[in-house]
């Protein structure tokens, strides 16, 4: 069977959205889904958040380097959760990028983008699609299975997510 589609609407300023990540990347094989990561703003869900330019960023770089997004997001998500580091400013999202994988210029080249109009429209348009679902909150996954979406809010419904697959 090919695997199902299932979406990931984060922010890495909720812990909670990193151990749905995690979760998501560890058994991604066995439950057979194909996971899509999408960089939310939690602020435009919840209306409060610091983490604009770290959200902009890894959606620059899901747009240009997207095979890096899953490090580049879990490091964000070490920085300011398992070593209490900063995720606003510049330095700090370009010292996150550079331990991911990405080259200084790499990184320099994609923190330019964040304030492109093309990278807030992404991420303006990721953030509706995770309420168009009917998010009110972080992490969401929506699993597509028989043709329908099914969302889970929260990172304690991961076993009703493995039910469902």
């Amino acid at each position: 069977m090919a695997p199902r589609p299932c979406e990931l609407f984060y922010d890495v300023v909720s812990p909670y959205s990193w151990l749905g990540f995690e979760v998501l990347c560890r058994y991604r094989n066995t439950w057979n889904i194909n996971l899509r990561l999408r960089p939310s703003f939690i602020a435009g869900i919840m209306k409060d958040s610091g983490s604009l330019s770290a959200m902009r960023f890894l959606t620059a770089v899901n747009m240009e380097r997207p095979e890096l997004l899953e490090p580049v997001s879990r490091e964000l998500w070490m920085r300011i959760w398992s070593r209490d580091e900063d995720i606003t400013e510049a330095q700090s999202i370009l010292a996150a990028a550079t331990r991911a994988g990405l080259t200084p210029e790499q990184g320099q080249e994609l923190l330019r983008k964040i304030d492109s109009p093309e990278v807030k429209e992404r991420l303006k348009v990721t953030t509706d699609a995770a309420c168009n679902y009917g998010a009110f909150g972080l992490p969401v996954v929506v699993a597509h299975v028989g043709g329908q979406p099914h969302m889970f809010f929260g990172s304690d419904r991961l076993e009703l997510l493995s039910h469902l697959l």
